[in-house]
């Protein structure tokens, strides 16, 4: 049964922790992920750490119009409506864990590839900020082009608006 019946979501239940920063940029190497600067400049960070016991986290994949926003929205919204659902904010390292368990993820398109949205076929892993300078990078996002399996970096500051098509992905609160 679907946690959110009204919307096409996807739930995963993902592992994370267990692994040291440098090993689990070990494992992204190994399995040939690409890492875009941004990408580089987050997990290089001391404000990205990586739990050193393994634990389960199910998450919830929507897309901005699947939240209610059909006309796109802002990630202060973005985040208040996934709380009103019983959603959280992944953990920073959520991001590289899904990267290395989504490897069927489907390819992505590059036309229409505007400099500031998300990319076609892209899922933005939702998570705080670690930094209050916009020009830092947010977050993370998965992408697969041509093939190759990306584990990106983007930057947006809170008044950047989501495309309705935008896909995001959360974490499933534990008291839910």
């Amino acid at each position: 049964m679907k946690m959110y019946p009204e919307f096409q979501d996807i739930t995963r239940k993902t592992e994370i922790g267990g692994l040291t920063k440098l090993e689990l940029i070990r494992k992204l190497r190994q399995q040939s992920i690409s890492l875009n600067e941004y990408a580089e400049i987050l997990l290089s960070n001391d404000k990205f750490t990586t739990s050193k016991t393994k634990y389960n986290l199910k998450t919830v994949e929507l897309t901005i119009r699947n939240l209610g926003f059909p006309g796109g929205a802002t990630m202060p919204q973005i985040i208040k409506r996934a709380e009103e659902l019983g959603l959280d904010l992944c953990p920073l390292e959520v991001g590289p864990h899904i990267r290395l368990n989504y490897l069927d993820q489907p390819e992505g398109s590059t036309r229409n590839l505007s400099r500031g949205q998300a990319p076609s076929g892209s899922i933005t892993i939702a998570t705080e900020k670690i930094s209050e300078d916009d020009d830092f990078p947010r977050g993370f996002y998965l992408r697969k082009i041509s093939g190759v399996l990306w584990l990106r970096g983007y930057i947006a500051d809170d008044l950047h608006v989501w495309k309705t098509e935008d896909r995001f992905i959360f974490c499933q609160r534990k008291d839910c």
